[in-house]
């Protein structure tokens, strides 16, 4: 069976061909790794096989040997975030109300923090994508509803009725991603603090 196109010698590189022909060969994985990379950094009009293919320091050959076309990579990268969106909502469904709470407050201190700021920029251009893309918006619209329903049961744990369930989850996902886009952390001395106090109102019973 023949063997994907292996990477690119650097230039000026003294390695020998047997030495080149021992290189791992690019897999799948690393193409759409690199894909989100460029993704959070262009955005999907960086998307682009030759430009791809140069940052890893591969022909088009090897894009090829693994994607049929720039939309299937497209598709795949998708399929990574969405995959990894749903991991982080992986929660035990008999969580109790404090360890409820603890998990509602990491998922603030994820998005609406600058701690992930990696996180937040493919987050951003993903959004910016659904926003010309059927399929796009079809993944966000999926990750969103999981994410919505995923806090209703968190808050459900944590003593919020059930008639307000819903509102306040819609409540608590507008404030973490409402965080991201606004720059107030001069609004009060005590940033983080304040920040704990909001979540903490979106999380109490």
């Amino acid at each position: 069976m023949p063997q994907p196109p292996l990477a690119n010698p650097a230039p000026n590189s003294s390695a020998t061909a047997t030495a080149t022909n021992t290189r791992t060969p690019l897999g799948r994985a690393e193409w759409v790794a690199t894909a989100i990379d460029t993704l959070a950094e262009q955005g999907i009009d960086g998307l682009r096989i030759e430009a791809l293919a140069r940052r890893c320091g591969v022909t088009k050959g090897s894009f090829y040997w693994h994607f049929r076309d720039r939309r299937d990579l497209a598709e795949a990268v998708l399929a990574e975030w969405q995959a990894g969106r749903l991991a982080d909502l992986n929660h035990p469904a008999n969580v109790s109300a404090d360890e409820a709470q603890t998990l509602l407050r990491d998922i603030v201190d994820r998005y609406a923090t600058r701690r992930n700021r990696r996180g937040m920029a493919i987050e951003l251009a993903i959004r910016d994508w659904a926003r010309r893309d059927e399929l796009a918006a079809a993944v966000v619209e999926a990750v969103d509803h999981a994410r919505l329903e995923g806090a209703r049961h968190l808050l459900l744990r944590c003593g919020v009725p059930a008639s307000q369930a819903k509102t306040c989850s819609l409540l608590f996902y507008a404030y973490t991603f409402g965080q991201t886009m606004m720059l107030c952390d001069g609004y009060d001395d005590d940033i983080s603090d304040l920040r704990r106090q909001v979540a903490q109102k979106l999380i109490a019973p």
